[in-house]
């Protein structure tokens, strides 16, 4: 069994920094301004310049670069479905569908935070689920920093006069002052494997913490 190999981004060790979390391998981070500015100019050479420099790190042979106009589509709207709704991280995971054909899916992850009013943590996750009119899955989980709540559900946006099934998995977790929601959430078009999503968006919330993981520096405030 090989070890697992994390990337600690430098915003990890930021002193104002309330939350930290990890995700499992395929994911690679992503300027979501730039994509979103990319969506709303997608023929003009700037358009394509933000598009290529936010990633062009996760290909690294002339194979994969072939397949960038192809990929990048649904990544772009993706993006801009989300991008307005108080996200401070986003990346996109990319893993092959080893029970299907093998073809690659595509998936956007974000986190973002919701002021709400105070409420004890467990009622806070459980109103956050019950908002979702539309869910088509809800379970509570008990993560080591807190209560929480997963919640699946499927929407038809549309995003430049095209219609697509979009699959969205949240998980709301209270943060320990129980007056705002730190909301990770999990968007894919491939619809038909929403039970890896679900485990995949579960696992990266048990790694959630608002304890900073890592050791102080000698001499460090």
């Amino acid at each position: 069994m090989s070890s697992d190999t994390f990337v600690i981004d430098p915003s990890a060790r930021m002193p104002d920094a309330d939350i930290w979390f990890a995700l499992p391998a395929g994911f690679v981070p992503v300027p979501l301004t730039d994509l979103v500015a990319a969506e709303e100019a997608p023929t003009s050479a700037e358009g394509q310049r933000y598009s290529l420099e936010a990633l062009a790190a996760m290909w690294t042979g002339p194979e994969h670069s072939r397949q960038l106009p192809e990929l990048l589509a649904p990544v772009r709207r993706l993006a801009h479905v989300l991008a307005y709704s108080g996200v401070i991280h986003c990346s996109v995971g990319m893993h092959r569908d080893d029970e299907g054909d093998g073809s690659l899916l595509l998936s956007l992850f974000t986190l973002g935070w919701r002021e709400t009013s105070w409420a004890p943590r467990g009622v806070m996750a459980g109103r956050a689920a019950a908002g979702m009119a539309d869910a088509s899955h809800v379970e509570a989980l008990d993560l080591p920093c807190g209560p929480a709540t997963l919640v699946e559900s499927r929407t038809s946006p549309q995003v430049a006069d095209e219609t697509q099934e979009l699959l969205q998995v949240i998980v709301y977790v209270p943060f320990p002052d129980a007056r705002k929601l730190a909301i990770l959430t999990l968007s894919t078009v491939a619809v038909h494997r929403s039970g890896h999503y679900r485990d995949l968006l579960r696992e990266t919330a048990r790694m959630v913490t608002f304890d900073n993981p890592f050791p102080m520096d000698h001499g460090e405030a």
